[in-house]
């Protein structure tokens, strides 16, 4: 792999760093879904489903709540692995998809419409308030007003835009795997980066002391006409 093609982040002394750029998890619109379905799938299995004796219960909130950490773990960890990054989002994939599926299998169970399959219009108006409303402060005085079946649907819609979003976040990332390799490949192109930096300055050095020398000898000779100096 060519390190030259290695993007190299740099501290504010410019000194060269081998860690990615930092990802700030909150403002990841995906992320902040993931929030709002864990509070949701809380307010809906406390609602909804028996608070002893359905496994159900422990399993849609343990999905919600890996969906919500795996993202913000492996945004975390991917400052210094990418691989970890890419191994821990799609855990995170893959808890939001069988949260999908618990939800869509509670409809089918109670005989509810799962607006998404049917294209009821209904989920149309509830997928555009979605995909412009992403923290929880948005849903919060609506759920509690919701029956079972908008609750369902609103936490189903909310997944397909956490898988969508997710896949494309995973691609990219696994693409710039696949440029710039893992954290071997980013040591030894910090390295370069970090060698090149003090040939540059080295150099810079050089020139300013033949330019200094120079001068020197300018007025040494301008010295010497002026009879101050033999």
């Amino acid at each position: 792999m060519d390190s030259k093609k290695i993007t190299v982040n740099h501290y504010e002394d410019g000194t060269a760093s081998v860690l990615h750029k930092a990802v700030v998890y909150t403002e990841l619109r995906f992320y902040q879904r993931s929030d709002v379905l864990y509070q949701l799938t809380q307010e809906f299995c406390k609602r909804y489903l028996p608070q002893y004796g359905d496994r159900t219960v422990d399993q849609m909130v343990q999905a919600a709540r890996s969906t919500k950490q795996n993202i913000a773990e492996g945004s975390s960890d991917g400052q210094t692995s990418t691989e970890t990054e890419l191994k821990l989002l799609g855990i995170a994939r893959g808890s939001n998809k069988e949260l999908m599926e618990d939800y869509q299998d509670y409809l089918k169970r109670k005989r509810l419409s799962e607006w998404y399959a049917t294209k009821n219009p209904r989920f149309e108006r509830m997928h555009e308030f979605c995909k412009y409303h992403n923290k929880y402060e948005d849903y919060r005085e609506m759920l509690p007003k919701m029956n079972d079946e908008e609750l369902a649907n609103m936490a189903i819609c909310l997944c397909h835009q956490v898988d969508k979003a997710m896949t494309k976040y995973i691609e990219r990332k696994d693409r710039e795997f696949t440029t710039e390799g893992g954290i071997r490949e980013r040591m030894t192109a910090a390295r370069l980066d970090q060698r090149e930096t003090q040939r540059q300055i080295i150099e810079r050095q050089a020139k300013a002391i033949e330019t200094l020398q120079e001068e020197i000898i300018r007025l040494k000779a301008r010295l010497r006409a002026a009879g101050i100096e033999d």
